[in-house]
């Protein structure tokens, strides 16, 4: 399987950008949907079923942990892989993250090609 859609949740535009540019080098047949914050995404995901999702930790309104919750509560169905990109560099938030099932990898800001590499191996098993 690859990578088909990435939601792509972040606060910060210049970060949006970057991970929008890097999944188009990527791969330019990956659809990329956009929410600026947790509660956003949740609106997304009842309407979309992105294969993936990039995650923030520290944005206002819900952050990726209140995310991280509502998403284990809302849905039954989880995207296979759901990753964190964060600058935050605190042991306890990779721990903290890594508790979900459903979070599959923990990667530092800014976005890389070899982290879709790595998210899109997940997809494959």
């Amino acid at each position: 399987m690859k990578i088909n859609s990435i939601l792509v949740v972040d606060d910060d535009e210049n970060d949006q950008f970057i991970c929008e540019y890097t999944i188009r080098k990527f791969d330019p047949s990956i659809l990329i949907l956009k929410a600026f914050d947790g509660s956003e995404a949740l609106d997304i995901l009842h309407r979309e079923t992105p294969n993936a999702i990039i995650l923030d930790i520290n944005m206002p309104v819900m952050n990726g942990f209140e995310f991280l919750d509502r998403y284990a509560q809302e849905f039954e169905v989880h995207a296979p892989v759901v990753a964190m990109l964060t600058s935050s560099h605190l042991g306890k938030d990779r721990e903290r993250a890594m508790q979900y099932s459903f979070v599959k990898s923990y990667f530092e800001k800014p976005l890389q090609a070899d982290h879709l590499r790595v998210m899109a191996d997940l997809l494959r098993g």
